[in-house]
């Protein structure tokens, strides 16, 4: 997919907007984003879901990110996600906004330097969350962060334009995998999940008690309705959609 924008230029939103609109699953969209994170000189950006008020961890809200792993981690272990400022922004405001992690509001003091000092370990020191919300209501937000000068009005404006479209056509996305998995049929998804397992469709007939022919027309026909072009990526995309595990 060509690149509408490289970095170094300056960007605007609406440039965006068609390629957006043609982005067909998450993986898509992560590459995507990942690119706009770059064109906007930060080092990484994560789309998620407003998380309950009983959460505490914040990878399972993550829709999409490409933070550092450790970060992640560490951040869940340490249980930072219920006395986040951003949170509690994100659940009183619809607003965009920047927040700087040394000079921000933070957490009471026992959480707020460690806080700080992870952040700053990563060097995703200054962050700009752009709420948004789905047809269904869902809350979210797009995030970009990393240690770049501050971000401009214009940039402020572009990038939100840009969010309310990347966090609509990731629940659109997510509907068509919906609908996806209900067309599936158990024998579909049987010879998927021994597929997955590594079995061949000689073998997998012999499980089922199947002809190797059946089980080929099976995965020939989930490969088709996965809008994938062989059993690789009919597979990968089975088990991003949470249909075989």
């Amino acid at each position: 997919m060509a690149a509408l924008v490289q970095v170094g230029t300056s960007p605007r939103g609406e440039d965006y907007i068609d390629e957006v609109s043609r982005l067909k699953t998450q993986f898509d969209v992560f590459r995507f984003m990942k690119r706009l994170t770059e064109v906007y000189r930060c080092r990484a950006f994560m789309v998620v879901n407003l998380p309950p008020i009983t959460s505490f961890e914040l990878q399972s809200s993550s829709v999409i990110n490409n933070w550092p792993a450790e970060l992640l981690s560490i951040y869940d272990q340490e249980a930072l996600l219920p006395t986040s400022p951003v949170l509690q922004r994100l659940r009183t405001s619809t607003l965009p906004f920047v927040y700087e992690v040394s000079t921000s509001p933070n957490r009471e003091e026992s959480k707020s330097q460690f806080a700080v000092a992870l952040f700053e370990r990563f060097r995703m020191t200054r962050f700009i969350y752009l709420p948004a919300h789905d047809v269904s209501g869902v809350r979210g937000a797009v995030s970009l962060a990393g240690d770049r000068e501050p971000f401009s009005r214009e940039e402020v404006k572009d990038l939100f334009y840009i969010a309310t479209h990347i966090f609509d056509r990731l629940a659109e996305i997510r509907n068509l995998d919906i609908r996806v998995v209900d067309a599936l049929t158990d024998r579909e998804i049987d010879c998927l999940n021994w597929t997955a397992a590594g079995k061949t469709s000689a073998e997998i007939a012999e499980i089922l008690t199947l002809s190797e022919h059946t089980v080929n027309h099976y995965l020939n026909r989930a490969t088709k309705k996965l809008d994938t072009v062989n059993r690789t990526q009919a597979v990968a995309k089975a088990l991003r959609v949470g249909l075989i595990k």
